[in-house]
């Protein structure tokens, strides 16, 4: 098996709606993503996929939640943006976007340096 992994920055403020129905502060992060693409096998390139159209992928899931608030995105309208539910959100815009030769591993976003959340199928 191998595996790539690309790495990307998009920011964004998130308040999460705590268990008592409050809101926390409003705040943002500079929201790291990790992007890991699997193969059993090397294409014709002797690559897993090219890391520049893995990049073009990736840039076009965050680059509509870069430089806004996560709480106004129709993504987050009925679920807290969460970092899980950001990791969840970006695998599926992702995954939907990649060749049947690949499969998404997984994708992890880091909201605070030691803070990480991964969502993987």
């Amino acid at each position: 098996m191998y595996e790539i992994r690309i790495e990307r920055v998009f920011h964004a403020a998130h308040a999460l709606k705590l268990p008592d129905g409050s809101m926390e502060p409003m705040h943002a992060h500079d929201w790291q993503v990790f992007v890991h693409v699997i193969s059993d096998q090397l294409n014709a390139m002797e690559t897993v996929m090219d890391f520049h159209e893995l990049q073009r992928i990736v840039d076009s899931a965050i680059v509509p939640l870069d430089q806004t608030t996560l709480n106004d995105e129709p993504a987050f309208a009925t679920v807290n943006p969460s970092a899980e539910r950001v990791a969840e959100h970006l695998y599926q815009a992702i995954a939907a976007q990649l060749s049947d030769e690949v499969k998404l591993n997984r994708v992890t976003v880091t909201e605070a340096p030691g803070c990480r959340a991964s969502y993987w199928q």
